[in-house]
């Protein structure tokens, strides 16, 4: 087996069989699940639910605020900025993040913490943001 090298990492070729190999292939043995007893119900995983944490529109914040903030809290690049921008100007409302409850409250809470719009002298402060259970 030999793979095509890339960027200067080494090549992996197969290694040849041989008499010590064979043995240690021979005493190494396949385990198998142990069957599931009479009364116990597959253990499913559980998971933490998720939450939106939504963005709520308002006319104290220009759009440039918004992609700013929406950029350096949630690292997103500038077309997706933008776009949610637009979403929250003409919707109301957009779903900025999904995360579990507690890393969504703490976006929430930097959401609310951002500080007024420095462009607009009719800015008293942060936008707001709420944060909703995951719907399905």
């Amino acid at each position: 087996m030999r793979y095509i090298t890339c960027m200067g990492l080494p090549e992996v070729t197969a290694r040849k069989r041989t008499a010590a190999t064979a043995t240690v292939a021979s005493t190494e043995t396949e385990t198998t699940p142990a069957p599931a007893r009479r009364g116990e119900a597959a253990s499913v995983p559980a998971f933490e639910p998720m939450y939106n944490v939504v963005l709520l529109d308002d006319d104290q914040h220009t759009y440039h605020y918004v992609i700013t903030m929406l950029c350096n809290l949630f690292s997103v690049g500038f077309e997706m900025a933008f776009m949610m921008a637009r979403a929250v100007d003409t919707d109301g409302r957009v779903i900025v993040h999904t995360a579990g409850r507690d890393a969504a409250a703490d976006k929430r809470d930097q959401i609310k913490s951002y500080g007024p719009d420095p462009l607009l002298e009719t800015s008293t402060g942060s936008m707001h943001a709420v944060i909703e259970p995951l719907q399905g």
